[in-house]
């Protein structure tokens, strides 16, 4: 099976199956359980430009992660360039998340998991949940801000029947699917944002966006209200009550929702995990600060512009027999300038550095030092 396959753009749904034939050997989609003629299609084109495709049980994983075009034609300016300032403080609860030495990767993970290593944090606040629809209307209302969705006029949008991302036109924030789809609910996490979009969001409000290593250390906290951290192969499953919004059912055709959702799910809805913080494990990825580079490697913008952005958690189309993206270790890239159904993101500050438009700060002295107790217990490792 393969692992990634990469166009350099976005395709309509009937441009997708001859561009896959044609060979386009470097995208950001992912197909998993394609038709075995396009499979090979797409392996044939790899060969010729060199880059064969890794066969292994890894092409499952990537083909429920999100991976998205690098481009789209003529696009509009972004929000890069654009400097927008909050007016009044957000609804918004953030969590104070202590310094600790934890493991980031696995070295029993895939490639861009190794090395495993230990990294020593300094104390920072996160957003208690991902950023809400609701939360990202008043932006948009107090500031007149334009997501790139909106500038571009269409979105990621994953068509199960194919399993291949297409870009649907109106799709957007409000409504995530298109605008023949249902509206995007106030208590969910906003998706069809691009890292511009979260990193505006963040910097209105005096706040920023997480590293991944950062947000790695919050999961590593524990990822679920018992504390548990997803490692290989966990269940997702306890006594038949789900601990996640992932995916349920045979990839990418049939999503059975047993989890009670069968696309974004209410933020919160898992309850609580020991460090104050929610879904840090499925429901949508979130955008991290971070390139998308391999570990040692010091951060830097690609000298090219073309670089990647790093998203961490997992979604709604994380399989369990496939993706796993989910795992606290688990990395997601993706160019900036995209917008996906299953993206969305949460910010944070540095202690000294919080504004009076972040939001209220809750200390969870109790929690936060039993999670840091059991986390010191096992070395930084996933229980």
């Amino acid at each position: 099976m393969l692992d990634h396959w990469y166009p350099d753009s976005l395709f309509t749904e009937s441009e997708l199956t001859e561009s896959m034939v044609n060979g386009l050997a470097e995208s950001e989609m992912s197909v998993c359980k394609v038709r075995a003629t396009v499979v090979m299609s797409v392996m044939a084109a790899l060969l010729v430009a060199g880059v064969a495709g890794i066969l292994s049980r890894e092409v499952h994983r990537s083909a429920s992660k999100t991976v998205s075009p690098s481009s789209v034609l003529n696009p509009a300016p972004t929000a890069a360039h654009i400097a927008i300032r909050a007016r009044k403080p957000r609804n918004a609860v953030l969590i104070a998340i202590p310094a600790g030495t934890v493991q980031i990767g696995n070295d029993d993970g895939p490639p861009d998991e190794r090395p495993a290593f230990q990294f020593t944090s300094h104390p920072i606040l996160m957003d208690r949940t991902p950023v809400t629809v609701a939360q990202f209307a008043v932006f948009l209302k107090e500031t007149g801000y334009k997501t790139d969705a909106e500038r571009y006029g269409s979105a990621g949008v994953l068509n199960e029947k194919p399993g291949a991302w297409v870009a649907v036109q109106g799709a957007t924030w409000r409504h995530p699917t298109g605008p023949k789809g249902p509206p995007a609910q106030a208590d969910h996490p906003v998706t069809q944002v691009s890292w511009f979009d979260a990193n505006a969001f963040c910097s209105a409000y005096g706040l920023r966006l997480s590293t991944e290593f950062e947000w790695e250390r919050a999961a590593r906290m524990g990822q679920t209200p018992d504390g548990h951290v997803f490692k290989m192969d966990d269940s997702i499953e306890h006594n038949g009550h789900y601990l996640l919004n992932a995916w349920e059912g045979t990839f990418p055709l049939l999503d059975t929702g047993a989890d009670g959702y069968r696309t974004t799910s209410p933020v919160g809805a898992f309850g609580t995990a020991p460090s104050g913080l929610t879904d840090m494990a499925g429901n949508v990825w979130e955008w991290t600060s971070s390139w998308y580079q391999p570990y040692g490697v010091s951060q830097h913008e690609p000298a090219d512009g073309q670089g990647e952005r790093v998203a961490r958690g997992g979604s709604f189309l994380c399989s369990p027999r496939y993706c796993q993206g989910y795992r606290a270790s688990a990395r997601n890239h993706t160019t900036p300038d995209t917008s996906l159904e299953n993206i969305g993101f949460r910010c944070a500050s540095d202690l000294g550095q919080i504004t009076t438009l972040a939001g209220r700060i809750e200390n969870r002295p109790k929690e936060i030092a039993a999670a840091a107790h059991s986390q010191s217990a096992t070395g930084g490792m996933p229980k």
